[in-house]
């Protein structure tokens, strides 16, 4: 919001207000707070109007937007009526520089009550003084004051936002609490809510004005179906057995899933899009649910014997959190197979100290190497979404560890394999340990301390590959996982849109520059480092080791894609993809502690080995089919066909310009809407360079990549174009060469901000989104878009 010296001052004196004392002077006019007033809704009366049917629909489309999961303004949450009622903070959960670790605020799982999250320095957005009359609720009601605000001062109906208004993610934000919000009105009149969006219709207004004026009441959320209760009994059942083979199972199995969004496959789950949270309990199934609470899924729970329990999700479903997987009866036999069939014994239950939390290979070793590998391999996508969609994956500190465009492929595995690679591990677990935030301090001694670790680890993986080699294993095609020719988790593809990012099933686009083969060590430490042990709420040195661990991360997957090239051409590649480098950072990658003197298995046919091995690499995946966003082939109409692949070809300066993330909707008469991403590949010299992605970037080599569908949770730019006039938004964007291009361009096509059509253009976006994607769909973020 505007960065103006007098909400400087306000949120200096905001300490007080956010817990409705001493600054609120709202209790001379309507009473003293009561606090305990929305601890739990009232029930809606016959003339109320309904929460469920109305209210949050209509917070959904035009608040959830931008009012969801960890990076909400505020912090306020408008996904559920419990997060309306908790209310904002001034204290954001994303801060790259606080020194010390913050306390953790997670709707449903720190506080229960609305009255415990004032305690806590939340400020309410609902009226909670004793007078509860309608001007009450209307004046001393931040939620209907900042409605109210964009009623009276509507945006201008086209060009840009106007004024200074900031919509950076990074943006200082005001957050008026109590009568701060006279001020703030008087300052930013074009403040009022959907922040730097057109205001609510008037009928929605009317109904969310009622409703307030009603004081908020809500029904009971609503139970799960008799045939979820069913599941849930038979899948608690499963995850609590009581063999310590059974538990140390369910344990891995829920550090693995904590953040899925849990769904159980038959026709009335998809229609109810029922979904469910896997959690850690005090009390067993069959009681009540007392949920563990702990920072992390890898802590210690406090209690003498956890259960694992399925909790329904209470809040709207938005894509950019948005993880579902699976549970049926094929999935039950599948672990069950894997884990609990096999001959092998658990002689104890590890604990929860920093070395467990560190080291998941040691702390799960009795488990067997195939059955995690395989565990994860199933859905390798939900896998690497984990630091995709997780808290770790926000903002440019936290995604320029990676290029704009690779592809992932796995080691396959074999018995032989994964008999080797568990002597291995059993060798070298002690080198694996992760930094987990607890006992690291500072930032030069534990990076220190971890890269020669690192420098251990890849010089024992070096050996052990050379051996095996030198045993006949070759390095060909059939080392990588082709998905038993059935599962389409065997390529992903991840993208980066600069500050988020998305991984999707399929090899997408042409070639990539550089991509990744993962096995099972590396899958498993990409999880641990920036999924289970990630603390959203950690400090600057946990955050930035995080980090940086991950830039060793990335290059083991590089080196692995590196060693099925001739061995004359792998540091040529290596260094294309590390221009600029120092040779010990690109030896890092290979030919320093990494390294392998051996010939690849593979007989190439060209001198580009590297696009040679990519094309290999599709063909081998073919089988698998290309994924909902592979060929732009599947678009009907031919004429509109040939545009977008002339706009597929689009690379060069002309594209620094353009959206990082955005979406097309092409219209023709007669015919449905037909949507497209367009995703901006920036070109790199090298992504290992911290802090410094700006003098890296080579806009020569950027690229555009076009999908069909809605690919991505936060879009940067809408683009309604007609069929008719593609060739002319495609010739604009090929020939941008400055901001006031690109104005020209977004004042003919882009549906910006101030459009008053925006919020038709928005709903038909995410119903269509939805169609396409049952089960994957989520409501997007606006937090990103752009105003230009």
């Amino acid at each position: 919001m505007h960065r103006l010296p007098l909400l400087l001052a306000l949120l200096v004196l905001g300490a007080c207000a956010a817990v409705g004392v001493g600054l609120n002077g709202f209790d001379q006019r309507f009473g003293p707070p009561e606090p305990t007033r929305f601890d739990q809704a009232r029930a809606p009366g016959p003339d109320d109007v309904s929460f469920d049917r109305v209210i949050q629909p209509i917070l959904d489309k035009r608040c959830v937007v931008c009012h969801a999961c960890y990076d909400a303004p505020c912090q306020l949450k408008a996904t559920s009526w419990e997060g309306i009622a908790r209310g904002a903070s001034k204290t954001p959960v994303y801060d790259a520089t606080r020194l010390l670790a913050a306390p953790t605020s997670r709707l449903y799982v720190d506080a229960d009550r609305a009255s415990q999250w004032r305690d806590k320095g939340f400020f309410p957005v609902l009226n909670e003084q004793a007078d509860a009359s309608v001007q009450a609720q209307r004046t001393a009601g931040l939620m209907h004051r900042l409605l109210a605000l964009k009623q009276a001062h509507p945006l201008p109906g086209h060009g840009v936002v106007p004024g200074d208004m900031d919509f950076s993610i990074d943006r200082a934000q005001s957050c008026p609490a109590g009568t701060q919000i006279e001020a703030y009105e008087q300052a930013n009149p074009q403040g009022g809510m959907p922040f730097g969006l057109p205001g609510l219709s008037p009928e929605e207004h009317r109904l969310m004005t009622r409703w307030l004026e009603q004081g908020a009441p809500a029904e009971a959320g609503a139970a799960p179906s008799p045939q979820a209760l069913a599941q849930v009994a038979q899948w608690e059942r499963f995850l609590n057995g009581e063999s310590a083979k059974e538990q140390l199972f369910a344990r891995y199995a829920y550090e693995h899933l904590f953040l899925a969004h849990l769904y159980f496959d038959d026709a009335a789950a998809r229609e109810r899009r029922e979904y469910f949270k896997l959690v850690r309990s005090a009390t067993p199934p069959g009681e009540p649910v007392r949920e563990v609470v702990a920072r992390r899924p890898v802590d210690d729970p406090g209690v003498a014997r956890v259960y694992y329990r399925l909790r329904p999700e209470r809040e709207s479903i938005v894509d950019k959190t948005h993880m579902p997987y699976r549970l049926d009866a094929a999935r039950m036999a599948r672990w069950r197979a894997l884990f609990l069939a096999p001959d092998y014994a658990v002689e104890s239950l590890p604990g929860y100290g920093a070395a467990q939390a560190a080291n998941p290979f040691s702390t799960f070793a009795a488990l067997p190497v195939a059955a995690r590998y395989a565990f994860m391999l199933d859905e390798a996508q939900f896998t690497i979404m984990g630091f995709i969609k997780g808290p770790v994956c926000r903002g440019q500190l936290a995604l320029d560890v990676i290029d704009d465009r690779f592809w992932v492929v796995f080691m396959s595995p074999t018995a032989t394999d994964d008999e080797a690679l568990s002597r291995h591990l059993a060798q070298e677990a002690d080198l694996l340990r992760l930094p987990t935030g607890r006992s690291d301090t500072g930032l030069l001694a534990p990076w220190l301390r971890y890269a020669r670790l690192e420098k251990d680890y890849l010089e024992a993986k070096s050996a052990a590959l050379a051996d095996g080699v030198a045993r006949g294993k070759r390095l060909d095609l059939q080392r990588i996982w082709d998905g038993d020719r059935r599962n389409p988790n065997a390529a992903l593809t991840v993208l980066r849109h600069f500050d988020s990012a998305s991984v999707v099933k399929g090899l997408v686009g042409t070639p990539p520059k550089t991509a990744w083969v993962i096995g099972y060590p590396l899958l498993e430490r990409i999880h641990y480092l920036l999924v289970a042990n990630y603390d959203v709420y950690g400090n600057i040195g946990h955050q930035l080791n995080s980090r940086l661990y991950m830039d060793f991360l990335r290059m083991e997957g590089e080196f692995n894609f590196l060693v099925f090239l001739p061995r004359d051409q792998r540091e040529a590649v290596r260094d294309n993809w590390y221009r600029g480098d120092s040779l010990s950072t690109r030896q890092q990658v290979y030919g320093g502690p990494a390294r392998l003197d051996a010939e690849t298995g593979i007989a190439f046919r060209t001198a580009d080995a590297r696009t040679e091995l990519m094309g290999l690499l599709h063909q081998r995946m073919a089988p698998l089919g290309s994924g909902q966003f592979g060929s732009l082939g599947s678009e009907p109409d031919a004429a509109v066909r040939r545009q977008l692949e002339r706009l597929a070809t689009l690379h060069g300066p002309a594209l620094q310009w353009a959206a990082e993330s955005a979406v097309l909707a092409v219209e023709a008469p007669g015919r449905p809407v037909r949507w497209y991403s367009l995703l901006r590949d920036n070109g790199h010299e090298s992504v290992s360079y911290f802090l410094r992605e700006k003098a890296q970037l080579r806009p020569e080599e950027d690229a555009l990549t076009v999908v069909p569908g809605v690919l991505g949770s936060y879009p940067n730019a809408f683009y309604r174009v007609r069929a008719d006039e593609l060739p002319a938004f495609v010739d604009a964007m090929s020939r941008l060469g400055s901001q006031s291009d690109y104005a020209d361009l977004a004042g003919r096509f882009a549906v910006r901000r101030t459009n008053p059509g925006f919020w038709a253009f928005s709903d038909a976006l995410n119903a269509a989104n939805e169609r396409a994607q049952p089960l994957a769909a989520g409501i997007l973020d606006y937090n990103r878009l752009e105003n230009r």
